[in-house]
């Protein structure tokens, strides 16, 4: 397979305006989901706010996208999607006002089209989290975001939503039927208030209104789910057991998390929390499990042991928007120089990929993608996306995730650059 002969996406094609034929299905299509769901959207500041502007949204399910589609109506937008959201439908994503980003790359050409879209007199709407939060918590926010508000000029609005990752949790996305769900649509800057706003000032503004909690915000809102399987699919998450320590071991069954190393088991209540079966519970909330697997793999990477070996992986490449290419069979390491991945394809061709430390402060990752190839790493060039697969192989793809943006702020830290919370 040559893969310097397939078609590569566009990503040159100035952004389309919605289609005025389109805007009305739009809403059609999201407005049944967002009444179900009893979403209840409360807007602060936007008396007399009309486009343009940028939306700044939390990621947590597919329901974001519907509920800020409600939102906003009826005015016209453009969303920023993921290239593997375009398989097999650009022209209607064109239509309705996608535009094409590959994930966690440095992509120029990408602000042409959004100071395009702001120009054009619509929405900008960016998920700048870039990924379905894991557990229900804020994801790391790009630090370029505070120089992007100050580029287009227009006014920064935040629309933070509530319970879509308790309704279909990012590592198990059966339906949950949760409501009431909410979202907060705030302005947090007008376009007078940007022009006197640091970049850094902004920044800080909109970590702060990124913060969430989903499994709090269940709690408080006592909202029980009483899905009988509501625990499978955490253990991908929650990867590490408490009790033993030891990684990779974990699993789950119906409404229970447990260790197939030491035993110890975990019943999920219906109010998201975690209860141990014997002995003490490490840690009843979700978040706080999670974040331990986070500081442990901050102590490889400052120990300089942070290693996943030699990996085996099936690679599957996305150069355009028509449909995954099967690359071949190969070896994926993640160590502390960043992700190194080879192999050779059908036709016995090599094909490698090098991304370094610098070069990404996080990675998308998917668990059972589509339901039939399994948990995987995404990594990208402006031309490319592969999609990595590892098999017959214990090491999981949230480690991988973690460590990636732990490297990273690592290396800023020895370059002796600042690493505020919230930011990359």
């Amino acid at each position: 397979m040559n893969q310097r002969e397939l078609e590569r996406f566009d990503m040159t094609r100035k952004p389309m305006r919605t289609a005025w034929y389109l805007r009305p299905l739009t809403y059609l299509l999201s407005a049944p989901d967002v009444k179900k769901h009893g979403t209840i959207i409360r807007k602060t500041g936007a008396e007399g706010l009309k486009p343009p502007y940028l939306l700044l949204c939390n990621h947590n399910a597919f329901l974001d996208f519907k509920v800020a589609t409600k939102a906003i109506w009826p005015d016209r937008a453009n969303y920023i999607v993921a290239i593997d959201g375009f398989i097999g439908r650009e022209g209607l994503l064109r239509r309705v006002g996608c535009i094409c980003k590959r994930k966690f790359t440095e992509d120029i050409t990408l602000v042409r089209q959004c100071k395009r879209v702001v120009q054009n007199g619509d929405i900008l709407i960016i998920y700048p989290e870039a990924r379905y939060s894991l557990c229900g918590t804020t994801a790391v926010l790009p630090a370029s975001l505070g120089k992007l508000c100050k580029l287009l000029g227009v006014p920064v609005v935040t629309l933070i939503c509530h319970g879509h990752h308790i309704d279909s949790p990012f590592w198990n996305l059966h339906f949950r039927n949760v409501k009431p769900t909410e979202a907060e649509f705030t302005v947090q800057y007008t376009a007078d208030e940007l022009k006197a706003a640091s970049a850094d000032e902004i920044n800080a503004r909109l970590v702060e209104a990124f913060q969430y909690d989903e499994y709090a915000w269940q709690k408080q809102r006592n909202i029980r789910v009483t899905y009988d399987k509501r625990a499978e699919g955490l253990h991908k998450v929650l990867y590490q057991c408490p009790a033993c320590k030891t990684e990779f071991r974990m699993a789950s069954e119906g409404a229970t998390l447990f260790c197939k190393a030491c035993g110890r088991r975990w019943r999920y209540t219906e109010l998201g929390e975690l209860e141990a079966e014997t002995g003490k519970t490490e840690f009843s909330h979700i978040p706080d499990w999670y974040e331990w697997e986070r500081a442990n793999v901050r102590k490889e990477v400052e120990a300089g042991t942070y290693d996943s070996g030699p990996l085996p992986v099936t690679v599957r490449s996305l150069p355009n928007a028509k449909k995954f290419i099967l690359l071949g069979e190969g070896t994926m390491r993640h160590d502390m120089t960043g992700f190194h991945v080879s192999g050779t394809d059908g036709d016995g061709d090599p094909f490698s990929m090098e991304k370094s430390v610098p070069s990404m402060y996080s990675c998308h990752i998917e668990y059972e993608y589509l339901g039939k190839f399994g948990d995987c790493v995404d990594l990208n060039t402006l031309e490319d996306t592969w999609y990595i697969y590892p098999h017959d192989c214990d090491f999981a793809v949230t480690k991988m995730a973690l460590a990636t943006e732990e490297l990273y702020f690592a290396f800023r830290r020895n370059e002796g650059k600042p690493c505020k919370p919230g930011l990359a």
